[in-house]
């Protein structure tokens, strides 16, 4: 049994469209709040405020006259925002995240719903505070009856709810087939058994036309409704790329994870790499990081092995056939001659080869 979400899209209705508007303005506030409540009292007096003392301070705000308009949505939803600014500053001082910064009223806006919040009879949702149910567009079924609801709008101005359900996923038969993955830009993947991916290369498809909104958009008065008009086309053309490409490492994750028992990857440092000027908008565009993230989880669901090796491992400068390693390599050579035993190397498909031997040795060593 695992927690599992399932995302759908919604269309409100106008007085939904008001609530939930409301909705998302009171959680920003209480989350911009307590942070600056936390941050004001660590700095000024050394103190540290959890949950449990911002939670107590919230009451008191909310019986506050300047502050009443807090209590005309769920309580739920506030509530939620403070653990998850808890979970913020729990990451940030195991060393995992950053410090937790300002939510912005032009970014995703999103409000979480608990079982208390909500009501689910026959397949509708409705929320706390809500008359009518979510006109949500199913696209499948969901197992259960959801435990946690999530409602948020991106910046397209779309609406989309989250259901958090506890499924039953079933393991894969096992499979002998153990492969290694070289990521790149000219094939998204690379196994070692040659196969190439190729690379969608999805906001290159959509340059021109992203070009042509954010020219329109730099020549709008900034605050003007025509300027609202044209950040939302941007933002449209910005939502069609993210959707293509999760759409495509969707796809291309599941397939590996299907085929294969064993699955070798390098390990990368992405937010050093996109400090390449050449190469960042490329490296962005692919999304290695949401690729090994989605192996990672689907390998735990369906019992496979997601091996990482170490990020120094010389893949693509290390012969697979006898181990001489070159001392440097330009990213310009997509092949290679080996001056030790003359075997010629694709380059791609030599470091996949050299990072499945390497995964297995670190899975048979644990080193």
């Amino acid at each position: 049994m695992i927690k599992k979400a399932y995302k759908f899209r919604f269309y409100p209705t106008a007085e939904q469209e008001r609530q939930l508007a409301h909705t998302f303005g009171c959680v920003r506030f209480v989350y911009n709040w307590a942070l600056r409540l936390r941050s004001d009292a660590w700095y000024n007096e050394q103190k540290r405020i959890g949950y449990h003392e911002s939670s107590g301070a919230l009451t008191a705000l909310k019986k506050s006259p300047e502050y009443f308009w807090l209590n005309e949505i769920s309580c739920v939803p506030t509530q939620q925002t403070l653990r998850h600014l808890q979970t913020g500053f729990k990451n940030f001082w195991d060393g995992r995240a950053k410090y937790p910064t300002f939510k912005k009223k032009r970014a995703v806006q999103s409000a979480e719903y608990t079982r208390s919040a909500f009501k689910w009879v026959n397949g509708q949702l409705t929320l706390a505070k809500h008359k009518e149910p979510l006109n949500i567009r199913w696209s499948r079924e969901i197992p259960d009856k959801p435990t946690t609801v999530t409602v948020s709008k991106d910046c397209a101005g779309r609406y989309f709810v989250s259901l958090l359900c506890d499924a039953d996923v079933e393991k894969l038969p096992v499979s002998s087939s153990t492969i290694g993955i070289d990521l790149g830009i000219k094939d998204t993947v690379v196994t070692s058994t040659g196969w190439k991916s190729s690379n969608p290369r999805h906001t290159c498809k959509n340059q021109i036309r992203l070009a042509k909104y954010q020219r329109r958009l730099s020549k709008k008065q900034k605050g003007s409704a025509n300027f609202r008009k044209a950040k939302l086309k941007v933002a449209r053309v910005h939502a069609k790329i993210a959707d293509s490409r999760k759409d495509f490492l969707h796809k291309l994750t599941t397939a590996l994870i299907h085929e294969n028992q064993v699955i070798s990857v390098e390990s990368l440092q992405v937010k050093s790499m996109i400090k390449n000027p050449k190469l960042a908008k490329a490296i962005s565009d692919v999304g290695w990081g949401e690729l090994v993230r989605q192996l990672q989880y689907k390998a735990d669901w369906y019992g496979r092995t997601l091996v990482s090796i170490d990020k120094w491992y010389p893949s693509t400068k290390r012969c697979s056939k006898c181990g001489y390693t070159l001392k440097s390599i330009v990213l310009s050579v997509r092949s290679w001659e080996c001056p030790e035993c003359r075997t010629v190397h694709d380059r791609d498909t030599n470091a996949a080869v050299n990072i499945k031997a390497a995964g297995l040795a670190v899975l048979a060593c644990g080193a």
